[in-house]
């Protein structure tokens, strides 16, 4: 992992009940496009910018292991150690909302801030 990418955005996700309602409206407001990922039983979408077609957010149902997630933009952080990340969440004030979760050699955990803020913290293996 590329260190002076540590603490920026890497991605975006919105986690809602009627993901395709959700989708429409972004598509019609901002004009992004939208491609689908499959969950297995449901889809996904990545929007992608109207232009060059690069991937921008995602909008995600609440469903499996996002059933919890509240109906927010969702950034993900990059961090260098995320078992050392965690450790300064619930330090500090914060508290884990999921456990720890792989994606390939990723991984992620959505927390709180000390405000009920939500984030997720990403690292790249």
């Amino acid at each position: 992992m590329d260190k002076n990418n540590i603490g920026d955005m890497a991605w975006l996700d919105l986690t809602v009940d009627d993901a395709e309602s959700v989708r429409d409206f972004y598509q019609q407001v901002i004009g992004w496009k939208s491609d689908s990922v499959s969950m297995g039983d449901y889809e996904d979408f990545v929007m992608l910018s109207p232009k060059g077609g690069d991937a921008q957010a995602g909008i995600c149902h609440a469903r499996g292991g996002n059933a919890e997630l509240p109906p927010v933009w969702l950034p993900y952080f990059l961090v260098a150690d995320i078992d050392q990340a965690v450790s300064a969440v619930e330090q500090n004030g914060g508290a884990m909302v999921t456990d720890i979760k792989s994606m390939g050699s990723d991984r992620y955990v959505i927390v709180k801030d000390p405000a009920g803020a939500h984030c997720a913290l990403y690292y790249k293996g």
